[in-house]
Parts: C-alpha cells; structure tokens; sequence
C-alpha cells in the first residue's frame, strides 16, 4: 500500500516528533550508546521540530506522508550551508514501513522539491555507519562527496558524511 503525501502543516509537528524518534531508535540502534538512545524522546524531538518549524517555515519544506489518517514518514529540504546547494534535511519513515516503498515516494516528492529550490547541487548528511541509509541513498543516484563532520547526538559525538547530487 502507498502513502499519501501533503505539505506538513503545525498540527503535525507532535507526530513528526514521535516519528522522527522511533526512526532513530530503529535506526541507530547499533551506532549510538544504550544511555544515548534512551535520553532521547518523542516529545522532546516534538518540541524541537515545533521551534525549528516556528523559524523555517518560511524557506524549507515538510512533507508528511499519511496511511489512514497517520503520519508514517517526513521529510525536510530547504537552503543549505553548503555554497551553491539546497540540502535534504530529514527524511525517515516508520520502522514498520521501511522497506515498503513509503521512502522511495517521499525521496521522489524530495528531489522534486530540491529542484525548484535552486542552487546547481543538493546534499545530505548522514551517519557513516548507517549503512542502511547510504545504500538507499545510493539507490536514489546520491554519492559520497568526502566531505565529513561529527555532530552530536544526545550529546554522543556521532560521524556524518556528506552525500550529493547534481541538480537539473
């Protein structure tokens, strides 16, 4: 079964949160510590996405993918750091559904999305060991580019790595 998809709206943002964390928990569950993950929270991911939302609104993107009137995946473009590029932000997809098609739908809506944004490139960061991830990103036609960063998770410093892709 297929998903569908909306533009996100403020309702939303509590449902975002809690699945943004149950995709975390799935998904880093081998890469970030037992105490990490546990001193995470639907809620406070909810409240995080509420203040993010508050000041973003007006440049990024957040689409909801819905099955029976429930928030199943998300994604999150918008203008990015990187000069010349629009970034992919988030994209993540309730567990259960992985697999599914629900992440290949939501990357297809990203990318067009990323195309009307402008700038000659997109880009993504993602976790070097989520090797889940950077296979499906590589599916999509996304390529390492060396660059890398370590970002905090939880306040557990995590290694990230740079994907892009050329836009037009």
């Amino acid at each position: 079964m297929t998903a569908l998809l909306r533009t996100g709206a403020d309702s939303d943002l509590l449902a975002v949160g809690a699945l943004h964390f149950r995709s975390r928990a799935d998904a880093y569950a081998h890469i970030l510590s037992a105490e990490t993950l546990a001193s995470l929270s639907a809620a406070a991911l909810a409240e995080w996405w509420t203040e993010r939302w508050k000041w973003e609104r007006d440049t990024h993107r957040l689409t909801v993918a819905e099955q029976f009137d429930r928030v199943v995946g998300f994604t999150y473009v918008g203008p990015s750091e990187t000069e010349g590029a629009v970034e992919l932000y988030a994209i993540h997809v309730d567990p259960v559904l992985v697999g599914t098609g629900v992440g290949r739908l939501l990357m297809e809506n990203a990318w067009t999305q990323l195309t009307g944004l402008g700038g000659d490139r997109a880009v993504l960061w993602v976790l070097a060991e989520n090797e889940r991830a950077r296979r499906f990103y590589e599916k999509a036609g996304w390529q390492a580019d060396g660059a890398t960063r370590v970002e905090a998770i939880g306040g557990e410093p995590v290694p990230q790595v740079r994907y892009g892709r050329e836009l037009g």
